[in-house]
């Protein structure tokens, strides 16, 4: 695969934002703005975050992604997830369960275009008890233009909250963004949140020669 500057996601993340800022509404009737509509219309909730990653002996690249939820209505806008120079769309919809444990899942597809192109069903899962969080995000790619290259992406956090600014955990992913010496990666997380904001240093491999760092900072909307 083709390695990309940072200059070049950037500019995919900023067509993300474009393309979502798009999809939104632009304008409101009368009807909107009345007690009744203000009530019962579900509010647009916006998920930037960008991953920086600092692959051992190859080029770093920055990973993008911007999630726009309605209700139900889930869209997300990825760039750089399932290969360099590469960005997906996709469209789901959010299913939500339980009060003191609770859990969520959110079924997708997408589309894959850049050096690679294909179509991928997708998922998210989140499960929630108290401080202990479990999410997981997988997708299987079809790959269009060589089927053996059709692959299963993985990324999953198991972390713990306490106090409410801090969380900690281990991380797992499999990728062919970049290579490793072992399909799967994993490692501790550490983050730290402020406001609607969030930090995340992520440290796969530790002692080992793929060793890498990811940092990721986020945001809820």
């Amino acid at each position: 695969m083709k390695s990309t500057g940072a200059g070049r996601a950037i500019r995919g993340a900023l067509a993300a934002a474009l393309f979502a800022g798009i999809v939104a509404p632009g304008s409101r009737s009368a009807a909107d703005d009345s007690p009744h509509a203000a009530a019962e219309a579900p509010a647009w909730e916006w998920g930037p975050s960008v991953l920086v990653y600092f692959p051992r002996d190859q080029p770093g690249y920055v990973q993008p992604t911007l999630t726009v939820d309605r209700g139900p209505l889930h869209l997300e806008g990825r760039y750089n997830y399932e290969a360099r120079d590469t960005a997906s769309a996709w469209i789901g919809w959010n299913f939500a369960f339980g009060e003191e444990l609770k859990f969520g899942i959110t079924p997708m597809v997408g589309g894959v275009f850049g050096e690679m192109r294909g179509v991928a069903p997708g998922f998210t899962l989140t499960l929630e008890w108290g401080p202990l969080a479990l999410w997981v995000q997988g997708e299987y790619v079809f790959d269009l233009r060589d089927s053996s290259q059709s692959f299963a992406y993985e990324w999953s956090e198991l972390s713990v909250t306490g106090p409410d600014w801090l969380r900690v955990g281990l991380v797992l992913q499999r990728t062919r963004a970049f290579q490793t010496s072992t399909e799967l990666q994993g490692g501790p997380l550490a983050g730290v949140s402020f406001w609607k904001l969030s930090a995340t240093v992520y440290f796969f491999a530790p002692g080992q020669q793929d060793q890498f760092i990811v940092l990721a900072a986020a945001g809820a909307f």
